[in-house]
């Protein structure tokens, strides 16, 4: 097992290193996120991106040039058993000494009718800002990827009337002094699914109820539980940025660069410490 933890992480320093490694190092260091006595919490959901997360966390400690602490933290919010072993032996696998703790979270939403999914995300953040405090960390690492920046450019504009992104770093507003950041914020999910691949490796996708229930109901039809068709906003914008990349590969690096280049100048309105102004202020 230990031969096998060495290939994986090796896989990721050469096979990798122009998809993965290096578009992780230039985020670390193009966001400044992380500095000299950082004590940070991987936060790891059992998935690919964040088990990633973790081992390029590892690799960065091991062979950079800043001293810094490492917790690796998972919360199971009820997950299956199954899943639960699932997020287990892929950490022993790779090598990875994670803090287990548990919460009941898919409880307290499985009767939620409106957002439950939005509830969810908020009460498991919730839950790991506070673990990481217990730890005594002052950040907290999540594994969003290139591709999730890029699809919240384009929900925050087609469904919700205004320009946002996801930031690669941000202050907690519930928990004092306490930071999120994103390392692999310019790593494509397609170099990741690459990487999985070559290591044969199997993560856990998607474990909640809702989920699970979608695959019940169609194994009791005869159909394929595994064949879920995913309706949320964000699978749209998946699908959509694969008609885009047909027309142009450029389209989605264009997409992320707009919030970087956003002229006030041309702007009907913005807003600002959450004031609105209007181009008619100024006019």
């Amino acid at each position: 097992m230990e031969d096998r933890c060495r290939e994986i992480e090796r896989s990721i320093i050469k096979q990798y290193r122009k998809e993965i490694w290096r578009p992780f190092v230039r985020a670390l260091n193009d966001y400044d996120m992380i500095r000299p006595g950082d004590n940070i919490a991987v936060c790891i959901s059992g998935g690919k991106d964040s088990m990633l997360l973790a081992k390029c966390m590892q690799e960065i400690l091991r062979h950079g040039k800043m001293e810094f602490g490492l917790h690796f933290i998972v919360m199971d919010p009820g997950y299956h058993p199954d899943n639960r072993k699932m997020i287990e032996d892929n950490a022993r696998l790779m090598g990875i000494p994670v803090q287990i703790f548990d919460s009941d979270i898919f409880n307290i939403v499985v009767d939620v009718d409106e957002s439950p999914c939005y509830l969810c995300a908020r009460m498991r953040r919730g839950y790991l800002y506070a673990k990481a405090k217990e730890l005594g960390c002052n950040k907290i690492a999540l594994g969003h990827h290139f591709d999730d920046v890029i699809e919240t450019i384009l929900m925050s504009m087609l469904y919700g009337a205004q320009v946002n992104t996801m930031m690669p770093k941000l202050h907690s507003t519930n928990f004092e002094g306490m930071e999120l950041i994103r390392p692999l914020y310019l790593v494509k999910e397609e170099h990741i699914l690459a990487w999985k691949d070559h290591n044969d490796l199997k993560f856990l996708q998607c474990a909640c109820r809702f989920t699970e229930q979608i695959a019940r109901e169609q194994a009791i039809k005869g159909q394929n539980p595994a064949d879920i068709v995913h309706t949320s906003k964000r699978q749209e914008m998946k699908e959509l940025m694969k008609q885009f990349r047909k027309v142009s590969p450029n389209i989605e690096m264009n997409i992320f660069r707009s919030v970087e280049n956003v002229n006030v100048d041309a702007c009907i309105g913005y807003v600002k410490n959450g004031k609105r102004h209007h181009f008619l202020e100024e006019y």
